[in-house]
């Protein structure tokens, strides 16, 4: 399977830059999975599309500040760091710009001295190991000194941090947001459940993957990254009991779907669990438990286009991506939405 097969051309003005004033308001296209038949709506409509007794999972991890910029203690140079995986309470694993001198023992300073950091290991793939210095506490001085960690595709700059967070973030640890999600208001979610519609959430630490381009011709030869999930034993019974009644399992995102396809079993039964997972999901995977998705529209050539593929087909989802250009749809992660139906 080549990485072309999974390539379409997007107009550069169709990445959103900037979310919506109103959430609700994005656009949502409806496809089902199996046919490729497609309509438009607006993203609060969905709650017409979903029954009672299904069961929406939601990813609640929360993103944070996790961009950094300081400068060394030895030449003064400003170096920019995004944290990405927290290893103890002082040490984090973390990507380094410029990294090429960015050697072991090397001593950063920011915030005017808030924060300091000595470089202790340097990995394999180049990400560095940071021990950091400080007084008070780590979360409060990440939020006075950190940036969000938008994409590299979005350029204009974030007024409201809020905006770059699901309405129901709650666990610290993520890098990216789970921006299916961004679609969703308190008053739509309390709107869903009136319907009888049961809302389950997981916790996914979205990493540095998410930003990574697969790079080999042959995508079976693509290492994935690996992620942070928690599925409590409260989700793992909302999830069997909807699955038993009937209804359908609906994940807001592919991080949602990846953390359930890791835990299900091979029947599609859950159980409480947490640890890593490095799951890559493409064309020919046999999903377990995910019955409908949510989810955004996804770069070229990516792992997120690849897991949407598999889910339907790949020629579905290119002819629906060609369909949302020329209906002016907006892209990535302030963009619109799709919902994936059977």
């Amino acid at each position: 399977m080549n990485l072309h097969d999974f390539y379409y051309d997007l107009p550069k003005e169709l990445i959103a830059q900037d979310p919506l004033t109103d959430r609700a308001s994005s656009r949502l296209m409806i496809m089902n999975r199996e046919t490729g038949e497609i309509r438009h709506e607006v993203f609060r409509n969905i709650i017409d599309y979903l029954n009672p007794g299904d069961c929406l999972v939601l990813n609640d991890t929360k993103v944070i500040p996790a961009r950094l910029f300081g400068t060394r203690e030895d030449t003064g140079a400003v170096v920019e760091i995004l944290l990405l995986t927290r290893k103890s309470d002082t040490d984090w694993e973390c990507l380094v710009r410029p990294g090429k001198k960015a050697r072991t023992g090397c001593r950063l300073s920011f915030g005017d001295g808030m924060l300091l950091g000595e470089i202790i290991n340097v990995q394999d793939d180049g990400n560095r190991i940071i021990r950091f210095s400080f007084d008070g506490i780590f979360e409060e001085i990440l939020d006075q000194l950190g940036q969000m960690p938008l994409p590299p595709y979005i350029t204009h700059k974030l007024e409201d941090k809020t905006r770059y967070q699901t309405v129901y973030a709650e666990h610290d640890g993520s890098a990216a947001a789970p921006t299916a999600g961004l679609h969703f208001t308190k008053e739509l979610l309390a709107q869903i459940e009136e319907k009888g519609i049961t809302i389950a959430k997981v916790t996914l630490h979205v990493g540095l993957g998410t930003f990574r381009p697969v790079k080999e011709e042959n995508i079976l030869d693509h290492h994935m990254h690996s992620e942070y999930y928690v599925v409590t034993e409260e989700t793992a019974q909302q999830i069997n009991e909807a699955r038993a009644n009937g209804g359908r399992i609906i994940c807001v995102g592919t991080t949602s779907t990846r953390t359930l396809e890791s835990v299900a079993a091979e029947d599609g039964t859950m159980k409480a669990a947490s640890g890593w997972t490095d799951i890559f999901i493409y064309p020919g995977y046999r999903f377990k438990i995910t019955d409908c998705l949510i989810t955004n529209f996804h770069l070229p050539e990516s792992t997120l286009l690849m897991l949407v593929s598999a889910f339907s087909t790949r020629e579905n989802i290119l002819h629906a991506y060609q369909a949302a250009i020329e209906e002016r749809y907006r892209f990535f992660s302030f963009g619109d939405a799709m919902f994936l139906v059977k």
